[in-house]
């Protein structure tokens, strides 16, 4: 990964921040992106320097404004002229029962998990030299109460990764599915994010052999 692009959405916290730091720490040049936390977002900046990374360029990306998606890509081309690796990994979620959810809270959710990840995709796909990595959810496989629309968004993703696979053969794509991992959206608890980071990492490094389209569940590779 010594000198690839990667570019990782969502990247001030959670899983975005531990992709980074694993990939930062294996040389690769980074583009990190944040929506509302700046400064979380320049902290892993300077901690992506730290641990070796080539290059590091942080930017504000609001995945559910076409603006911000498109003054995203002008940037990045500017510094770095395209993308080996595309990581859409921004997502929210709210997790109450529907008749609880606001017409707000399902179209947040929807927009940012879906909506905007297709619309992030497909703006940068022309820059986009060799994968693309979509982080779904074990949610996405299985529903659950409580996790309704959470869950149709990420059965979404999965959907989406199958379908642009057949339209881009040269590219490899695919979806990491986390399951239960401490990170704010899960009241911290769960597995270690720096856990999923570790698998993300290996499936762009061709570590691990994934089916075109397929599913790369986190927890069958760490128990």
């Amino acid at each position: 990964m010594k000198n690839k692009v990667v570019l990782i959405t969502g990247s001030s916290s959670g899983i975005g921040r531990e992709t980074a730091l694993r990939f930062a720490s294996a040389g690769a040049r980074l583009v990190l992106t944040y929506c509302k936390g700046k400064v979380r977002g320049r902290s892993v900046e300077q901690r992506c320097l730290n641990l070796g990374a080539a290059a590091a360029l942080l930017l504000r990306l609001d995945v559910t404004d076409d603006r911000s998606i498109r003054a995203a890509v002008r940037k990045v081309l500017r510094t770095f002229g395209s993308v080996d690796i595309l990581i859409n990994n921004a997502g929210t979620g709210l997790f109450l029962p529907l008749k609880d959810q606001r017409a707000k809270d399902i179209e947040r959710q929807v927009r940012t998990n879906l909506e905007g990840l297709i619309k992030t995709t497909q703006v940068f796909l022309p820059f986009v030299t060799k994968g693309i990595i979509n982080i779904a959810s074990a949610a996405g496989e299985k529903a659950y109460s409580e996790m309704v629309v959470y869950s149709a968004s990420k059965f979404g993703v999965r959907g989406f990764t199958q379908g642009l696979a057949l339209e881009y053969p040269r590219l490899s794509v695919c979806c990491v599915n986390p399951d239960m991992t401490a990170t704010r959206l899960s009241g911290n608890e769960g597995r270690p994010a720096s856990e999923v980071a570790d698998v993300i990492f290996r499936v762009a490094a061709g570590k691990l052999r994934v089916k075109r389209g397929g599913d790369v569940d986190v927890w069958e590779f760490l128990g």
